[in-house]
């Protein structure tokens, strides 16, 4: 699919690949000073197609008030995602990549000059829907955050522990079909554990709205140190970084 990662039917040699994945690092740190100096905390959101990325993206927006989130929505091939999320009260960008399985630093970059991002407290990536390549390429992110839906499986964290051991949170969506499903909530948490450095791993549903709200604490929580750190520092005291270039 991806000739980029090699995940396809071509093979990419091994020091190709380190260098791509080196241009890309440089890019994500460039990224993410953008991100630091304008206090904008930006999640890369992850997971198979049908996860509920979309979804829990817009249980997120009836928590916050407007003008806080944003999103840029990555897809092969249609602005679905993009659309659907401008609905729910979140400005949004779509990333169409074609035949990449995976959002790279550079195609973010891109975005933030053709999206008002600068302004946002959250800025949400979502990720093409993939449990493979994505894991492995630094966007510029403060946290990644990894949804499995409760029907894909409690092997899918031992299958794909690249994805899981990236993460820094990990939701267990869709559980309102829990009574419907032969599945182990439970084995999913401890296969998770086994492959996470530090589990963390929430259930929810934005069906219903269960656990959502422990999701908003946690990204409540991610922006606290920016707030501090901005409290802080005086205004107009801290040198300012010079810009080759305006993003937002």
């Amino acid at each position: 699919m991806c000739d980029v990662c090699g995940c396809g039917d071509k093979s990419v040699p091994v020091d190709v690949h380190d260098r791509i994945l080196s241009v890309n690092d440089q890019q994500a740190a460039h990224n993410r000073s953008h991100f630091a100096q304008s206090d904008v905390v930006a999640i890369n959101v992850m997971g198979s197609p049908g996860a509920g990325k979309t979804a829990v993206l817009e249980a997120t927006a009836r928590h916050f008030g407007a003008g806080r989130l944003g999103a840029l929505a990555g897809d092969l091939a249609t602005e679905n995602d993009a659309t659907r999320l401008q609905a729910a009260g979140i400005p949004s960008l779509s990333i169409t990549t074609g035949s990449a399985c995976h959002l790279d630093a550079e195609m973010v970059h891109h975005a933030l000059h053709h999206f008002p991002w600068t302004g946002l407290d959250y800025l949400f990536i979502e990720n093409v829907g993939n449990l493979v390549c994505p894991a492995v390429y630094d966007l510029g992110q403060a946290a990644n955050v990894v949804l499995l839906a409760a029907h894909e499986g409690e092997d899918k964290p031992l299958k794909y522990p690249v994805m899981f051991r990236k993460a820094d949170l990990v939701l267990i969506t869709k559980i309102d079909l829990v009574p419907y499903l032969d599945i182990d909530l439970d084995l999913i948490e401890r296969n998770i554990g086994t492959v996470m450095p530090h589990p963390e791993v929430f259930r929810v549903s934005a069906k219903t709205g269960e656990g959502i709200d422990r999701w908003v604490a946690w990204l409540e929580a991610r922006r606290a140190p920016a707030e501090a750190s901005r409290r802080a520092v005086p205004a107009g005291s801290a040198p300012q970084p010079h810009h080759h270039h305006h993003h937002g």
